[in-house]
């Protein structure tokens, strides 16, 4: 045999033993080509059950300062100095501008002096009146001149005191609205700056008058119970929750006819100053108390052609959606109206891998292992 013939030869048995090497390996392998196959993706679940939930609303609202105060002039004079920085935390009766003071204090000194000489006449008449060198009229009208220099003396004082511009509150202030050199208390009061007071600070917020009627209605009805907490939540322009509960302590008694809301009223603490006024932020607030209800994470809830559904692992641990209506919220929770009885397995992270029909390994939400999912029953024997 020629060596290219015994070359070929060669391979062709290798070949074949190769052949049948893997063709026992497959044999042996337990379940053919499905051993080959990823196991079933792990998703997190909650077991829902039946309980009682606050029935929360979101509502949007605007923050307003605490207290206000605009600092004007109260003086006429030409700005010296300005004493504060501009948003900069400031305390009432601290100085914030230097106003030229010469006039007051010549006048204040001028007050004084003649306050001095009203006081003096008042008591020599005084004695001359008790051997009759004067007459009653002549005293009565020295002390009423003696009022008279006392009053244009504190007059004065007030006005001294005025020229070193005092905070009437305080709070964090604004920039200043004027500059040294420039006159102001000419005819007017000048606006100078602005102090708002931060901590605590308001939120304002409207809520349907409808809503109202509606909530007074389920709860004289006996579907609802009235939330005794005034405890309300923030929730920032970017989604996050602001971490300090606040109080709902005012609400308007009358429903605005031009909008058909109702006014109310939101304090929160604000001592890191992070919120400031005129943002925009959204109120969470508890309405009223629901019992025997079934809330889910609102992330578990679906939308799709036929309405609202969540995925709930079946007897054989198959994802399978399951149609179901909500009626509201509480918290972060929507509040199931119908489609779920309680010991229903509904996934609520990792539905992306959780396909209808899907076999999938479900964990208890927060790591436990979760409870199989309740058998399908057993038809029933035929007679």
């Amino acid at each position: 045999m020629s060596y290219p013939v015994r070359r070929y030869a060669t391979l062709f048995i290798l070949s074949s033993l190769l052949a049948a090497c893997g063709g026992k390996d497959k044999a042996a392998a337990p379940g053919g080509a499905g051993a080959g196959m990823p196991p079933p993706p792990e998703v997190e679940v909650i077991t829902v059950a039946a309980g009682e939930a606050t029935m929360t609303q979101d509502l949007p609202g605007r923050l307003q300062a605490y207290r206000t105060a605009q600092v004007r002039a109260r003086v006429e004079g030409v700005v010296e100095k300005r004493l504060f920085q501009e948003g900069s935390e400031v305390k009432a009766g601290a100085p914030l501008y230097r106003i030229d003071a010469r006039t007051y204090r010549a006048a204040a000194e001028a007050a004084r002096a003649d306050l001095s000489i009203a006081r003096q006449t008042a008591e020599r008449y005084k004695s001359l009146l008790k051997i009759n060198a004067v007459s009653q009229q002549e005293y009565d009208l020295a002390a009423a001149k003696a009022k008279q220099a006392e009053a244009a003396m504190i007059r004065a004082a007030e006005d001294l005191e005025n020229a070193s511009v005092p905070a009437p509150i305080s709070g964090h202030i604004g920039r200043a609205a004027v500059t040294e050199g420039a006159l102001v208390g000419k005819g007017e009061a000048t606006l100078l700056a602005t102090i708002e007071q931060l901590d605590p600070i308001y939120v304002n917020f409207t809520q349907s008058g409808n809503e109202v009627l509606r909530l007074k209605r389920s709860v004289a009805a006996g579907r609802l119970k009235r939330a005794d907490s005034t405890d309300v939540e923030l929730l920032l322009e970017d989604g996050s929750v602001f971490p300090l509960s606040g109080q709902l302590f005012f609400t308007d008694m009358a429903v605005d006819p031009a909008t058909g809301s109702v006014s109310l009223r939101a304090e929160f603490p604000n001592p890191r100053r992070d919120l400031l006024p005129g943002m925009f932020v959204r109120i969470r607030f508890p309405e009223a108390l629901a019992e025997n209800v079934i809330s889910v994470p609102q992330r578990a809830v679906q939308a799709g052609p036929q309405g609202q559904f969540v995925m709930i692992v079946g007897p054989e641990g198959k994802a399978t959606p399951q149609p179901v209506k909500t009626g509201g919220m509480a918290g972060t929770d929507f509040v199931i109206t119908s489609g779920l009885t309680g010991g229903e397995q509904v996934i609520v992270n990792g539905l992306q891998k959780a396909r209808p029909g899907t076999v999938v390994k479900p964990v208890q939400l927060g790591g436990a292992p979760a409870a199989p999912a309740p058998a399908a029953p057993a038809p029933a024997n035929k007679q």
